[in-house]
């Protein structure tokens, strides 16, 4: 064999650069009805021709694994730690936002909603959390550093971060909704797509107006890291050489939109809307006003019902406040036509190119019905290996404290009493304003619930996820309210399958902890 016919049958392995995102989606697809090389490929598409192949095979044919194949980078700042969750609650996600533990929030302002002349109540409720997060926050450092003096080998300036890290983790208990956060995304377009619909469904009008920001942002030129430097090398070779100039201007300075195509026809999702409406009117006739049953921070759900039954109380389940055991025994009670008529509830509006709601995700060996501040949850939310259905907030369920093996409590810090104060005037606030009669009222009002507000949801995985998440978020170096969640998911595996218990390389939440060690 000659070393021309070894170069063209050796494996050739390279990355790319350069190619906007819907250009190398379609270079891609094109390897399935192609022989060129992607080289080759990319050397004779043009936005134009990907604009077509992508109406074509994607919107009119339905090929939208294509979507898949173009990945794109968005910055989205100063938004609600609300509309934050619902960003981020995608299966197919990747990003990173702010730390409620290694950042002050005190200056990140926050979010008012509309509430006409209800704001000014609002924002005597937003400055209360506020002001009490300051002074949590300042109470439990100064109990800090009161218990644990600083190691002769410890640089002060790491003392103090490490201790006001802690104390943070505390404060953030505070934190109302409203208050504003930053976060990144990578995401491939199809998730774009399905992204910017759900947001544009949304109750709260804040989120239906970061889905139409998300979709502009990707369908108008994006913001280029290079734009200045680009701009000064084109003014110089112009300079020199003025059709060289224009050249090199439209080559490097031309507007590039990430996703012209793909995301245009991005609407309001009406099979998402009306099925949450009957949904829910469907649980409020069913549990007819029954009081919350109680239930443990983790419940492990076991397999007793049907298919049927777990896929009619799982669709219930997201737009109710009940607990999954409570919701079942009432499902389970129904006639069989009765529970189908639920189950059709959740594919009657399915239009041709809609996935399937999240509950029909059924099925799973693991479900854990977790009840837990929304600080805790907000990194739970990041497993995304698990089906989540995820219930509204409320302050039904009342709020947790920050307790954490081997610091100084609430009441040793002396800020208990400036605690609770707090989180009651939080939550009368948010009654009063939900019940003000206000367009969306109900929906605004939550914008002042703090992090310490229990939230619930259903977490379903297999066992190595369950195994995964329990190791992980039980660690030393974690917030102590997942760690505690973890540690009674790892405890209700281990008592329904005690052989697989020694497979789980878990920390004993309840052993006080090094405070000085991340």
């Amino acid at each position: 064999m000659s070393e021309n016919e070894k170069k063209t049958t050796a494996t050739d392995v390279y990355a790319i650069h350069g190619a906007d995102p819907e250009v190398l989606a379609y270079a891609m697809a094109k390897y399935s009805r192609s022989a060129l090389t992607m080289k080759e490929s990319l050397a004779e598409i043009s936005a134009q021709r990907a604009e077509q192949f992508l109406n074509t095979f994607y919107f009119q044919y339905g090929h939208r694994s294509i979507a898949d194949l173009a990945h794109i980078p968005f910055a989205v700042e100063r938004l609600s730690l609300l509309a934050a969750i619902e960003l981020v609650d995608e299966q197919r996600w990747d990003g990173q936002e702010r730390s409620t533990r290694y950042q002050n929030f005190r200056t990140s302002g926050w979010h008012t909603p509309d509430l006409g002349t209800r704001t000014a109540e609002f924002t005597a409720a937003v400055e209360g959390l506020f002001g009490a997060y300051d002074r949590i926050g300042a109470g439990m450092l100064a109990a800090l550093k009161g218990t644990i003096a600083r190691p002769e080998e410890m640089k002060a300036e790491a003392y103090e971060r490490t201790l006001k890290a802690r104390a943070f983790d505390a404060a953030r208990y505070l934190l109302p909704l409203a208050t504003n956060t930053s976060l990144g995304q990578i995401v491939n377009a199809r998730t774009l797509e399905t992204q910017v619909s759900r947001l544009l469904t949304s109750p709260f009008a804040e989120v239906r107006e970061l889905g139409e920001k998300l979709r502009l942002a990707a369908t108008e030129p994006a913001w280029n890291v290079h734009q200045s430097a680009m701009k000064v090398l084109c003014e110089e070779i112009g300079s020199v050489d003025a059709a060289c100039g224009e050249r090199a201007t439209e080559a490097l300075l031309r507007p590039v939109k990430t996703a012209p195509t793909l995301v245009k026809y991005a609407v309001c999702n009406e099979y998402l809307a009306q099925s949450r409406r009957e949904l829910a009117a469907a649980a409020a006739e069913l549990m007819k006003g029954a009081a919350i049953a109680a239930a443990p921070v983790v419940d492990l759900i076991d397999d007793i019902e049907s298919l049927e039954v777990e896929l009619a109380t799982s669709l219930l389940y997201p737009n109710c406040h009940y607990p999954y055991r409570q919701l079942r025994e009432q499902v389970d009670a129904l006639t069989a036509a009765r529970r189908d008529e639920l189950i059709a509830l959740g594919t009657k509006h399915r239009g041709r190119h809609d996935e399937l709601l999240r509950a029909f995700s059924a099925g799973r060996g693991f479900r854990f019905d977790i009840l837990m501040d929304i600080g805790g949850f907000r990194d739970m939310h990041r497993h995304r290996r698990t089906t989540q259905l995820l219930q509204g907030y409320t302050d039904a369920h009342g709020y947790e404290e920050p307790v954490c093996p081997g610091q100084p409590t609430l009441a040793e810090a002396g800020i208990e009493a400036e605690y609770k104060a707090a989180m009651e005037a939080a939550f009368a606030a948010y009654r009063s304003l939900r019940d003000s009669g206000v367009a969306e009222a109900a929906q605004s009002a939550q914008y002042c619930l703090p992090l310490a507000t229990r939230c619930r949801g259903m977490f379903k995985m297999d066992f190595a996820e369950a195994l995964y998440i329990s190791e992980l978020r039980s660690g030393v170096a974690g917030h102590f309210s997942y760690r505690r969640v973890a540690w009674e998911m790892y405890r209700a595996v281990a008592a329904r399958h005690p052989s697989l218990a020694h497979l789980f390389r878990i920390d004993d939440v309840n052993v006080p902890v090094d405070l000085l060690k991340r």
